[in-house]
């Protein structure tokens, strides 16, 4: 999910540093490094936490490699999954240990449906995102069940990480937050500014080491998404997803060929922030603003009279189908091919996420709604999301949209 650039930053460059103190000296003494260091520190703006201790004991997941590869399933995603930034996450979520009840409640109903499928990272809620997710697939109620739990989480491309194995420790780190089992799709959660490549040898190390049962990246651009596919695919692994933020006010990759380019490669769509950072889901409107970092894009969003068609449009979808404008997004995105995760907090949330299967969009309501947000301008642009754009050792194009 989106957040306001310049909080996002703040903030994750500040908790890097705390937790990784040791480097505030290198990063003082070196300007060039300070810039690129800032770069790369904020190029995740699905996340709103920062680095779990990577470095957290990894004894006891395993004993042998050969235990784990012939655990090795088949990745089938469902049609729509559950993020779960807001898992742990008390920055911007306003997390607190006495609601783990209700998410429990969201993971059980996910479970009952047969739709539990949840996405993760590392730096979601300093790990414990993960942590919960784990704790909520050991309990379980019959191994059956446990087993038709998918988790996906994601590596972090941190500036001082810098080799393959970078990778493969946090997936263990990871691995073990999850509760020790192989990690149903890894990714990597966003472009670094260099090192890219040694990333790619990193997840097809954790997939041929059997930690994880398939592989796939985030926020990647078409020539980044090519390159990655076209190196994995010389070791033998298929890419199996690019995670991008979608929406109907979000349709960058649909315009510049990405979605197209992930089709032809047989690369899964999992599309973030579906729901446009809730000004999707009718709740606001010109007199009633969110609050925090997404009000400053609430006031260029309200300025917009191609928005409040859109929404009207929406609208008039939800009513002939007893749905909501929610739902109406989430079934936009997943007539476009792509599976969205949008986030939930709670029996209501998630309930209603769920429901829009129930029902799906006509062509003609594809058209109308397609022609309606086309026209919008005032959601955010992709040149002002803070992603490296290139690959400062090899010049590849990373980001696109």
């Amino acid at each position: 999910m989106l957040i306001d650039n310049t909080c996002f930053s703040l903030f994750l460059l500040t908790s890097t540093l705390l937790l990784s103190p040791h480097r505030c000296s290198s990063l003082a003494q070196n300007p060039r490094s300070r810039r690129e260091f800032v770069v790369d520190s904020v190029s995740s703006l699905s996340t709103a936490s920062t680095l779990s201790v990577a470095a957290a004991s990894y004894a006891g997941i395993s004993n042998a490699n050969d235990d784990i590869l012939s655990m090795r399933k088949q990745l089938t995603l469902p049609p729509i999954g559950v993020g779960a930034w807001a898992w742990g996450d008390s920055v911007f979520w306003g997390y607190d240990r006495k609601n783990d009840d209700e998410l429990k409640e969201v993971f059980d109903y996910a479970l009952s449906k047969k739709l539990a499928f949840f996405d993760s990272a590392e730096l979601y809620g300093l790990g414990r995102s993960e942590e919960l997710l784990g704790k909520f697939r050991a309990q379980c109620q019959t191994k059956e069940e446990e087993d038709t739990v998918i988790i996906a989480s994601k590596f972090a491309a941190l500036p001082w990480r810098t080799k393959s194995d970078d990778v493969v420790k946090a997936c263990k780190a990871s691995m073990k937050r999850l509760g020790g089992k192989p990690i149903d799709l890894y990714q990597i959660h966003f472009p670094g500014s260099w090192s890219n490549e040694e990333y790619w040898d990193g997840i097809a190390d954790a997939y041929d080491q059997g930690l994880v049962n398939a592989v796939g990246v985030s926020n990647y651009g078409v020539d980044a998404l090519r390159a990655c596919h076209a190196k994995l695919s010389r070791r033998g692994i298929k890419l199996a997803t690019n995670q991008i933020q979608m929406s109907l006010l979000y349709r960058w990759p649909i315009e510049n060929g990405l979605l197209d380019v992930c089709k032809e490669l047989d690369v899964k769509v999992l599309s973030y922030s579906p729901l446009a950072l809730g000004f999707l889901t009718g709740k606001y409107n010109k007199s009633n603003h969110p609050s925090g970092p997404r009000s400053k894009i609430a006031e260029q969003l309200f300025k917009d009279d191609a928005f409040e068609q859109l929404m009207t449009t929406m609208t008039e979808i939800s009513k002939r189908h007893n749905a909501t404008a929610s739902q109406v997004a989430l079934n936009w995105a997943i007539s476009k091919g792509t599976i969205p995760i949008p986030g939930a907090r709670n029996l209501k949330q998630v309930g209603q996420n769920l429901s829009c299967l129930d029902w799906s969009l006509s062509p003609d309501e594809m058209k109308s709604l397609d022609e309606a947000s086309s026209k919008v301008t005032g959601f955010i642009t992709p040149d002002k999301n803070p992603f490296p754009r290139k690959d400062i050792n090899t010049g590849l194009k990373m980001y696109d949209s």
